[in-house]
């Protein structure tokens, strides 16, 4: 079985680290997009905006592919 390394989140939707996997690829994604956003250059500023959308669009790849199954949720889960 595969560990998880994001938990659904639980208000809302979304996900949070659940393992030292997951929070060492979020704390090195947040490091890269920092990064990233500060080399923005005003007269590149197509360039940049795909940069983002594409580390945007990673992180949540990863989150599915390595967290629980997404859904809006209030409260305590049921199976808890």
């Amino acid at each position: 079985m595969n560990k998880i390394w994001f938990k659904r989140k639980l208000y809302g939707w979304g996900w949070t680290p659940s393992s030292w996997e997951g929070w060492l690829f979020t704390l090195a994604w947040i490091i890269v997009f920092i990064y990233s956003v500060q080399k923005i250059n005003d007269h590149e500023w197509l360039k940049n905006l795909v940069v983002v959308f594409i580390m945007i669009a990673f992180l949540i790849f990863i989150c599915y592919k390595k967290g629980e199954k997404p859904k809006w949720q209030w409260g305590k889960r049921l199976e808890d």
